[in-house]
């Protein structure tokens, strides 16, 4: 069993790699429960999973198969050390900075329980983008987080409810083919040679699948 070290919420501030020219990739942990539920598509609905949560880049983040995202305190602690630096919970965008779960090990469409009511589901890991890359500030960020391979994992709703610091986590089910975050991303961004097997694997968000089967020249491109 797992614990949420904390719940991060955005606090825009002014983007300096996109378009959009506000971010909220800066979250923060706010105190008491917030309410979590799935937004809806990614361009028309809600955006984020989290009520009281802001995204701005709505082409590229949130919506039902990223409405949540969640990374580890051990990944963090173990930046930290090859960085230099301090990085508090929240820096990387996360909604739920998280204790003694295996983010990165998590199965694709195994089921978290969060507290009493909340369950959530891995879809993927977070592919790094020129916002994250400016937040940071590190040289060729982008190339380091991708082949470090600890990506972190969005998640989707499968059933809404309260999440605050403190709150237990539960693995409750775990799919048999056994495709793990880590091994999804790490197939997705550097080896094309484990795309079909990805391309497979029940639970991947549906427009990334579209995306692998063009790439595989298994569906024409619109």
């Amino acid at each position: 069993m797992g614990t949420i070290l904390s719940v991060n919420l955005a606090v825009p501030e002014l983007s300096t790699a996109k378009s959009v020219g506000v971010t909220g990739i800066n979250k923060r942990p706010v105190d008491g429960p917030v309410a979590v539920r799935a937004p809806g598509p990614k361009t028309t609905g809600l955006h984020s999973g989290l009520v009281g949560d802001q995204i701005f880049d709505i082409q590229h983040h949130g919506g039902d198969d990223q409405a949540v995202y969640a990374y580890a305190r051990e990944d963090y602690d173990w930046w930290e050390e090859r960085l230099g630096r301090t990085l508090p919970g929240g820096l990387f965008g996360e909604n739920l900075t998280t204790a003694g779960v295996d983010v990165n090990g998590a199965v694709i469409g195994e089921r978290w329980r969060i507290g009493a009511d909340l369950v959530l589901e891995p879809t993927f890991g977070r592919i790094p983008c020129a916002t994250f890359q400016a937040k940071m500030g590190e040289p060729r960020w982008l190339r380091t987080f991708t082949l470090e391979n600890r990506p972190g994992a969005y998640l989707r709703v499968v059933e809404p409810g309260d999440v605050r610091a403190g709150d237990p986590v539960t693995v409750t089910d775990r799919p048999a083919h056994g495709v793990t975050i880590a091994a999804a991303f790490g197939a997705f961004m550097t080896d094309r040679d484990r795309l079909p097997a990805l391309a497979a694997t029940p639970g991947l968000p549906g427009p990334l699948r579209e995306l692998l089967e063009e790439r595989l020249g298994l569906r024409s491109q619109p």
